[in-house]
């Protein structure tokens, strides 16, 4: 493996952000590791950069795009970085977006469900439904 990582070292790198890039959020391909110009290849790109103290230690370690991680370098923060592509923080990480798509999921059907009341029971029992569909559709990194 490149730079010592072990497959099981990259599948946590790759699942800490549910395989986005952690600078410009483009969905990335596990088995496209280190493969340039291929479709959503990806490297591990350390958040503080090695040359300015940074550490191999796992949370300084996330997976982004090939041209986000050399365009970055260790000329820029990774604040600035994401700043340039219109982020504020890293992708969520698998267990978060689950959770957080099953708060939107609640919210929609809540929201939806007394919209829907206004038609009777069953046109809150359809506002519940959609609005559940919708909420859980909706990206959480947007938020």
């Amino acid at each position: 493996m490149k730079y010592g990582l072990r497959l099981y070292d990259l599948n946590a790198i790759y699942d800490r952000t549910s395989g986005y890039c952690h600078i410009c959020h483009r969905k990335l391909a596990f088995y496209n590791y280190g493969i340039v110009d291929a479709k959503g290849a990806w490297e591990v790109e350390h958040s503080r950069p090695r040359a300015l103290g940074g550490t191999h230690h796992g949370n300084n370690k996330y997976a982004a795009c090939i041209p986000c991680n050399r365009e970055k370098g260790h000329r820029f923060s990774t604040r600035t970085m994401r700043a340039r592509n219109g982020r504020i923080r890293a992708p969520l990480g698998i267990k978060k977006r689950r959770e957080a798509k099953q708060t939107q999921a609640l919210a929609g059907a809540a929201l939806f469900g007394i919209a829907g009341y206004a038609f009777g029971p069953v046109g809150a029992l359809i506002g519940v439904v959609i609005g559940a569909a919708f909420g859980e559709k909706q990206n959480p990194d947007q938020r």
